[in-house]
């Protein structure tokens, strides 16, 4: 064995510790100068940052251009949205523009605010909500949706985690189920909301050759209740400022069929109810066999071809705000080139009406829906398997 004097240790150890130091500080030179670079890049390019951001809202507006009525354009919306803001936000802080720091943090805050109170706010709007329906509207299921909604969020709140710790330990990976699945139903519903409130924005041309308007319950079976009124008003509205621009006549296809309950027609009805408004009878034409949104499409269509021949026509369609997304999907489904206008809906009535709708939107796609939440539930199961098998869960 060869001896080697401690005293060479002594020499090594100081130039070992500086080749270090000196490592060290290269590296953190290398961030400095990265860190500094993105800074300087902020700085210089400027609105170069928000290409991407302006890349997808050029997406989307040419999707929602080409066919409002998609459901894939909210969340085409929803990704423009998140890519503008965090950009954004990037931007705020790494160029230290000022503007761009107030504008962020104001959001910050909010959304901070949102994350505290949220859920508590909604489950009071909720519940203030389910107490006006119940005090105006018949107590249906369709009109307790609101209180299923604050029942499910409280339940989810006090009884989940107990619920969870009392499983055995391979079980736990089930625990993340629900979240998950609540989760994409989350996602679902973001998307259905941005497509709703921008499908509310359009405003067709004034120059339309019929006005679809689609029909809904009678009151005592011959009487137009006031969320049918509001239907016939806007197409009413929407037919005289055309004939005050234009002096063209477009005509209001009146579209509904007589249920059970009824001793007239919804279009007899909602003709008649027109008539006195002004709307001369020649302008009037009646869809008397529709008993759901999509016949009230398909029928209508027939009448309008009917009625124009072989002639390239322009029409819209109104129905009340809630249901207008939903409408146009099944316009698009009967082969109908036409577009919504909104008619207004009482305020207290629209949360439980929203969420009917959203239920409606879920089972027109569920087949896909009950597929994604086949796989969470399915890669779940195989997690607390493994647990289970391999012995690493007790």
């Amino acid at each position: 064995m060869t001896f080697v004097p401690a005293s060479c240790f002594c020499l090594k150890l100081p130039n070992r510790l500086a080749i270090r130091y000196t490592r060290e500080k290269q590296i953190k030179d290398v961030d400095f100068l990265t860190e500094q670079s993105l800074v300087d890049f902020f700085k210089a390019q400027g609105w170069l940052v928000f290409i991407f951001p302006l890349i997808m809202g050029l997406i989307f507006a040419f999707s929602y251009w080409h066919e409002k009525r998609r459901l894939l354009n909210g969340l085409l919306l929803n990704l423009f949205l998140l890519s503008f803001f965090g950009t954004l936000a990037v931007y705020a802080f790494m160029s230290v523009n000022e503007v761009a720091i107030v504008i962020v943090a104001i959001l910050a805050v909010i959304f901070f605010l949102f994350l505290l109170f949220g859920t508590y706010g909604l489950l009071i709007f909720l519940l203030w909500n389910a107490r006006q329906v119940w005090k105006r509207e018949s107590h249906s299921l369709s009109n307790m949706l609101t209180l299923l909604l604050a029942a499910g969020i409280l339940l989810f709140i006090f009884f989940y985690r107990p619920l969870f710790h009392m499983l055995p330990e391979w079980l736990e990976p089930m625990s993340s189920f629900i979240p998950l699945t609540l989760s994409y139903l989350i996602l679902i519903f973001f998307n259905f909301l941005a497509i709703q409130t921008i499908y509310q924005f359009n405003h067709p041309r004034l120059n339309q050759d019929y006005i679809i308007v689609l029909g809904a319950g009678l009151l005592h079976g011959d009487q137009i209740s006031r969320l049918l009124g509001n239907r016939i008003d806007a197409a009413i509205a929407f037919y005289q400022k055309q004939v005050k621009k234009s002096g063209h006549q477009p005509k209001l296809v009146m579209s509904g069929g007589k249920g059970a309950d009824e001793s007239v027609s919804e279009a007899a009805a909602m003709a008649a109810y027109a008539e006195k408004r002004g709307i001369p009878a020649a302008d009037l034409l009646l869809e008397d066999r529709s008993t759901n949104t999509l016949e009230n499409m398909k029928f209508s269509k027939q009448v309008i071809a009917r009625d124009a021949g072989n002639k390239k026509v322009r029409a819209i369609f109104t129905t009340n705000n809630f249901h207008l997304f939903r409408a146009g999907m099944y316009a698009r489904a009967a082969g109908l080139k036409a577009n919504g206008i909104p008619a207004k809906t009482a305020f207290y009535y629209w949360p439980n009406a929203f969420l009917r709708e959203f239920a409606a939107i879920v089972l027109l796609n569920k087949r896909r829906h009950l597929l994604v939440i086949g796989l969470i539930f399915l890669i779940d199961l195989l997690a607390s398997a493994t647990l289970l098998f391999t012995g690493a869960g007790k």
